[in-house]
């Protein structure tokens, strides 16, 4: 079985971000893989371990991203390819979906995975945006995965309820968190992860043009949310309460 993982290099979540001159910082920045992309990895070992094949994971990033895929590798995958995206002024969903089905409609697959969403960004866009770029089925939010047969089982989560799904391979599936446990990277795998092969491309190796893969959208500015107001305790009889309540509701909060 061919599988492929879509990977995104993201902030640890434990960071405090902080915006200069209308920018994230990201200056002495922990990164890491997005954590919903880990769960994709460990799918995608388990079912190479099940059904034999390889799994090959694939990002859209600079030099920096290496290490992240080294970890993939370190994990358990087989190969890892960067797609590099040095030479692009701006990066959006369409730019980075673009540029992944470029690489993937060129190889042979029978299921690609990625997260559901990257905790940076959160759009849930770019997974979506391939398997509809390569004209395939895709089942977002798994938490079940049962591959027999060419046909996928899969159980998807759909805001607090579940959703069985079939669907025949080749599929694309997002990772939804309750899918896995992730593993951590051993000691032999680490060592295993510096000799296995990660392949590096550009706009040339893909046969793309700055203009094919040139952001459809455009950041006007980034800015932290306002910080939380003291709270108000509200005191006497529960009739008066619920008035002051109310008017509170209209004239501070104003959510009525």
């Amino acid at each position: 079985m061919n599988i492929y993982v879509l990977m995104k290099r993201t902030f640890d979540t434990e960071e405090k971000i902080s915006i200069s001159s209308g920018q994230i910082d990201d200056s002495g920045a922990e990164f890491i893989i997005n954590p919903y992309d880990e769960y994709a990895i460990e799918e995608a070992i388990v079912l190479r371990d099940k059904h034999g094949g390889e799994v090959t994971v694939v990002t859209v990033g600079e030099e920096e991203a290496e290490k992240e895929l080294r970890t993939a590798l370190a994990m358990g995958a087989d190969k890892a390819v960067l797609i590099d995206s040095e030479e692009l002024d701006d990066l959006d969903q369409y730019t980075t979906a673009t540029l992944l089905a470029a690489y993937l409609k060129d190889q042979e697959f029978d299921i690609i995975l990625g997260g559901n969403v990257a905790v940076d960004g959160g759009s849930g866009q770019v997974a979506p945006r391939v398997a509809e770029l390569l004209g395939i089925p895709q089942v977002t939010t798994i938490t079940s995965l049962d591959i027999e047969d060419g046909k996928a089982t899969i159980v998807r989560d759909v805001e607090g309820d579940e959703e069985t799904v079939a669907a025949s391979l080749p599929l694309l599936v997002t990772a939804q968190q309750g899918l896995n446990e992730p593993r951590y990277p051993s000691l032999p795998g680490i060592m295993k992860a510096k000799k296995k092969p990660l392949e590096t491309l550009d706009l040339d190796d893909l046969d793309l043009e700055e203009e094919d893969v040139e952001a459809k959208t455009t950041t006007l500015d980034v800015f932290l949310p306002p910080e939380k107001g003291a709270g108000k305790v509200l005191e006497g009889e529960v009739e008066a309460q619920v008035k002051e309540l109310v008017s509170l509701l209209k004239s501070e909060a104003k959510v009525i």
